[in-house]
């Protein structure tokens, strides 16, 4: 037993680095990772001593790892040398796999009929449980439905549907005949989900009349009829029923879910070359319009098979769960979990509603094995006092994973030791833009407070100083130095590949830069900082905002915070702190004393922000990101229009609100 640290349930700090957990001698035997190294020992003669040896070798010899993954996962005949990766200039415009055919739904329908697939719950508690044959036929039906509509191989298929079984039966349709799935969550507003699908002419789109959250049911009638007008190329829409919506229509043919499945047909998937499109998916669109970005069958198929099975250790028998809409990276991820064998958990609804113990509820009757969820989420959870494991009985759990923001260490030390005994904290980090994680979690390895496990298979993840040189120990930007076959194989509407190389590119010749500040240890664990581009810059010490959360979030009163430096306005430049005070918190000023107090004491005296502003709410991004970088551009001068995207956010009044008062704090900065 590793002697843990305690966190308080709201507070307390924890050391970055403190040991959590240690797998037991069982545990690694059992992992399927040991099982993959010791199958290349005995196929290909390849041994290593320990994760750091094979990670190496992964990266150092691309063709040779993913050549064997390809044969490990028995996706075709054995490919070798340059016909797995075709290079181009370091991690830019690779070609993998070149003339090699696949369907990612092929992978999935060679699992067990009679194994269950999926189970999905909404919020008031109903459920739909199916088979891998169930799961077939369905998609076959409705594989055949989208063909009658005339929907064929490269067409693109929209989908505006909550998580559940019909999304993931319409998106296996879709791929196996070699259509383009996107989709957008049914509580986008409809200007965002027209700015992402007017770029790619979606032939059909599915959509549901209805969805739940926190209680309530929201038709989507007026969003429906406005993806009409605005889609063009639409030549017919699917309407899901689901309760409240009573009149979807648009101008182009519509017919229900039930009529375009009616006709059975086996599910028949259309071979396709390695990097035919596969989805679509969007950046999040804070500064300008989402970025259309696609990912290829094959790409997807290996690296979900990677991360999923040797990182995340699922496979049959077990029970996948991530909470996330359907229009989060995060669903693709979840619904990757197919291709292993797993069950796959799908919950749609307020993750907090009728209370905190929700999912921790579902986790319990459905014997949910992996338990993936988000930073934020565990953080709330930590701050409401809620205990799971004084709550519920959770024996299958094994593995929380968490990503969308950096964990705090206290974040780790809370999932550690307040949830269930011996569960390992997966702390993930990695993108929409390759649709996984490029650092994550390795049931080798121990877990250690604040600390990502380790640098995945196949992900060449560097920490780069300001002369692109690798670094451990100090904080560098994050760059990915070789290919990896997930990463985009275009952008939408990009036809000279312009966007994408300025996107990555653009910076450090032939490396992907992704924007955020990492460091990497000795031993190989990495800590995420946050964006790279919404640096604290105090005194010229720079640092992530991850510290700063950290530190403020423990106060008392602080409901929710963001932070923006403007040091490059000289002299003139300031640190605010944005703050929403939590319900029955002390006044205004009572509460910045203490925060001010608080970041001297614990940060450093060259933190305590020049202001302390309180709001009635920070906007976030569709999928739970602070805008600190649009913020910081605004207060920098940059026009509101120009700096954000009012689609892009979760709440349009409390974004208008909170750029008036960006603009109005912005002629002190510049003075």
């Amino acid at each position: 037993m590793v002697d843990r640290p305690q966190a308080a349930q709201s507070g307390g700090r924890i050391e970055e680095g403190a040991l959590l957990w240690e797998p037991t001698a069982e545990r690694v035997a059992s992992a399927r990772i040991t099982g993959f190294m010791e199958w290349l020992a005995a196929d290909i003669g390849r041994r290593f001593d320990d994760y750091q040896a094979l990670w190496t070798w992964s990266v150092e010899d691309l063709e040779g790892f993913w050549g064997a993954l390809w044969r490990y996962f028995s996706l075709g005949p054995p490919v070798s040398g340059s016909a797995v990766l075709a290079r181009g200039h370091g991690a830019e415009g690779a070609r993998w796999f070149a003339g090699t055919p696949i369907n990612y739904v092929d992978v999935v329908c060679r699992h067990p009929s009679e194994d269950l697939a999926v189970i999905a719950e909404n919020e008031a508690g109903a459920r739909v449980n199916l088979s891998y044959g169930e799961l077939r036929a369905m998609a076959g039906a409705a594989a055949a439905g989208l063909r009658r509509l005339g929907v064929v191989q490269g067409d693109r298929v929209a989908a505006v549907l909550p998580n559940g079984v019909t999304a993931v039966a319409a998106f296996l349709a879709v791929a196996s005949v070699g259509g383009v799935w996107s989709t957008c969550p049914p509580e986008f507003g409809v200007n965002s989900m027209v700015d992402r699908f007017r770029q790619i002419e979606p032939k059909v789109l599915l959509v549901a009349d209805s969805y739940q959250y926190g209680g309530k049911e929201f038709s989507l009638d007026d969003k429906a009829r406005a993806l009409g007008e605005a889609l063009p190329g639409l030549v017919a829409t699917v309407v899901v029923r689901t309760g409240a919506g009573a009149s979807v229509g648009t101008d182009v043919e519509s017919i229900s879910w039930d009529e375009l499945v009616a006709e059975p047909a086996e599910l028949d998937p259309v071979p396709v070359p390695f990097d035919h499109p596969l989805w679509i998916l969007y950046s999040s669109g804070t500064t300008g319009p989402p970025k259309a970005i696609v990912q290829g069958h094959g790409g997807i198929v290996l690296e979900h098979l990677k991360a999923l099975t040797l990182h995340c250790d699922l496979g049959p028998g077990d029970r996948f769960f991530w909470f996330s809409t359907t229009g989060w990276m995060m669903w693709n991820f979840l619904v990757g979990g197919l291709l292993t064998g797993t069950t796959i958990v799908c919950f749609d609804g307020n993750p907090m509603w009728p209370g905190p113990g929700r999912l921790w509820e579902l986790a319990e009757r459905t014997g949910i094995t992996f338990f993936g969820t988000s930073a934020p989420f565990i953080d709330a959870l930590r701050k409401t006092g809620y205990v799971p494991r004084d709550r519920h009985h959770l024996p299958e759990l094994s593995t929380i994973g968490s990503t969308g923001a950096p964990l705090s260490p206290e974040g780790f030390a809370f999932a550690a030791n307040q949830i269930v005994d011996g569960v390992m904290v997966a702390s993930v980090s990695g993108g929409t833009d390759v649709c996984t994680a490029f650092i994550g979690s390795c049931p080798l390895l121990a877990v250690r407070a604040g600390q990502m496990q380790c640098r995945m298979l196949g992900a060449s993840v560097e920490a780069f100083d300001e002369r692109g040189e690798p670094i451990i120990g100090a904080t560098g930007e994050l760059v990915i130095t070789e290919p990896m076959p997930s990463m985009p194989v275009f952008f939408w509407d990009d036809p000279d590949g312009a966007r994408l190389h300025d996107s990555y590119f653009s910076v450090f010749p032939g490396v992907w830069r992704h924007g955020d500040w990492l460091k990497v240890t000795d031993e190989g664990a990495c800590v995420v900082y946050g964006r790279s581009d919404a640096t604290l810059n105090r005194d010229g010490v720079r640092s992530g905002a991850s510290d700063f959360y950290r530190v403020v979030d423990t106060v008392e009163g602080v409901s929710d915070s963001l932070v923006v430096d403007t040091s490059e306005l000289g002299s003139d430049g300031k640190l605010y702190l944005f703050v929403v005070s939590a319900e029955g918190a002390d006044g205004e000023d009572a509460l910045t004393d203490e925060i001010r107090r608080t970041i001297r004491r614990e940060l450093s005296p060259r933190h305590v922000p020049d202001e302390v502003v309180t709001v009635a709410k920070l906007p976030r991004t569709l999928n739970g990101k602070k805008i600190e970088v649009p913020a910081r551009r605004i207060l920098l001068g940059t026009a509101p229009e120009i700096a954000v995207t009012p689609g892009a956010v979760d709440d349009r009044d409390a974004l208008g609100a909170f750029v008036d008062l960006l603009v109005s704090l912005r002629p002190r900065a510049q003075a």
